[in-house]
């Protein structure tokens, strides 16, 4: 075999490969232009529900969350409000204790989101709960958001993901983020439910039947949470609901530093959860558990912005090794910006958009250093901090 096909074979494999991501992408984000009803009927009676907020280090944040929720409009004696403060501060834990909210202090010598949630359900037993709720210390929701997690979960919904949207947008590097999570919810929610499929979970807003989560959070211990809980619940095909019309406004990460940590954890997240899933592809798919096996595909698939940076980089040096190879990338490149496009909100679609795409170069080196520095981060805990200002 003389050099050129041996570079041919190699072209091909990676065309396949990303080619199967954008192809993937571009299907579900033409499906998330249809509209989809989400709206459930009021609900016979008001379920007991317990809302969890992990909080570590989260002094700047957590007390104007706390303010907000106290507006919903769900009867208060039906529902209780959980801090998990993690090396918080004494002002603010003393605040918080002030406050209609069941505070829990831990000091964990290596703290992560799940060992807070496994602390706070094993303490809250003295209460029979039908519903856990899982909430960022960031983050703020509308009044009617219980109410709305009533009416699903009345419905028969024992797993539902609300619609995160950012609620800073000062920065070029915040508006990329709430763009991509924005494109996260047409690809992976919005999308998928259309066609029946589970929506994907976003490691807050969302909720779950209380007794299925106390049997199953024992067995979350990653960096990942979101994700572990997702294989859990696909394995044992349990639907995931996706509430489009349902905000929970998050704050999004404000300057390169905060995306660099951010997307370690996430693709490291992505990465561990591959390793301990793929091994099942085979039978999620040969038992018909296409929910599952959809789940692992997904997996498998480059993160955006290094998906968008390859197929680029692969576009300029291809044809000056065989210019008819070229072809299929611009093809591509062409198809997947189309994708991003009916992905992206409308409202969304503006001139601060295009001026923060500048930083996008930038984000695709930090994301591909971040692929060298993945080991051992699944299981690490990697906090970022809010209220950061650009750097």
């Amino acid at each position: 075999m003389d050099l050129l096909s041996l570079i041919d074979m190699l072209d091909n494999f990676c065309f396949l490969y990303i080619g199967f991501s954008v192809f993937y992408l571009f299907f579900f984000a033409f499906l998330s232009r249809f509209k989809r009803s989400d709206q459930y009927p009021k609900a016979a009676m008001f379920h007991e529900i317990v809302v969890l907020f992990p909080a570590y280090k989260e002094d700047q944040v957590i007390i104007s969350s706390l303010q907000s929720f106290e507006k919903q409009d769900y009867p208060r004696e039906k529902y209780e409000v959980v801090v998990i403060s993690d090396k918080m501060s004494e002002e603010t834990n003393e605040l918080i204790s002030r406050m209609k909210v069941h505070l829990l202090r831990v000091n964990f010598e290596n703290s992560s989101k799940a060992k807070a949630l496994n602390f706070a359900i094993d303490h809250v037993k003295n209460r029979s709960f039908d519903i856990v709720v899982i909430l960022d210390a960031d983050n703020t929701v509308e009044p009617d958001f219980l109410e709305q997690v009533n009416r699903a979960y009345h419905a028969g919904a024992m797993a539902i993901q609300a619609h995160r949207k950012g609620k800073n947008i000062s920065t070029d590097v915040a508006i990329l983020d709430a763009v991509s999570e924005e494109m996260n919810s047409s690809y992976f929610r919005k999308g998928h439910v259309f066609i029946g499929l589970s929506a994907s979970l976003s490691g807050s807003g969302m909720a779950f039947d209380c007794n299925w989560f106390r049997e199953n959070i024992s067995k979350v211990s990653s960096a990942g949470e979101d994700k572990e809980l997702e294989a859990l619940l696909l394995k044992q095909r349990i639907y995931i609901e996706y509430l489009h019309h349902v905000f929970v406004y998050d704050e999004k990460v404000r300057n390169t530093s905060a995306f660099y940590k951010q997307r370690q954890r996430w693709m490291a997240a992505q990465v561990g959860s591959l390793k301990t899933t793929f091994k099942d592809l085979p039978f999620a798919l040969f038992s018909g558990n296409i929910d599952y096996a959809n789940k692992i595909l997904q997996w498998m698939m480059l993160p955006r912005v290094l998906l968008l940076g390859t197929i680029f980089i692969l576009s300029i040096i291809v044809p000056f090794v065989q210019i008819e190879w070229a072809l299929k990338w611009w093809g591509l490149f062409v198809l997947l910006l189309v994708t991003f496009g009916l992905a992206i909100p409308k409202e969304m679609d503006n001139r601060r958009l295009e001026k923060a795409l500048r930083k996008v170069p930038h984000l695709f080196i930090l994301m591909f250093f971040n692929l060298f520095r993945l080991k051992g981060a699944y299981k690490k805990f990697i906090h970022t901090t809010h209220g950061e200002s650009e750097n």
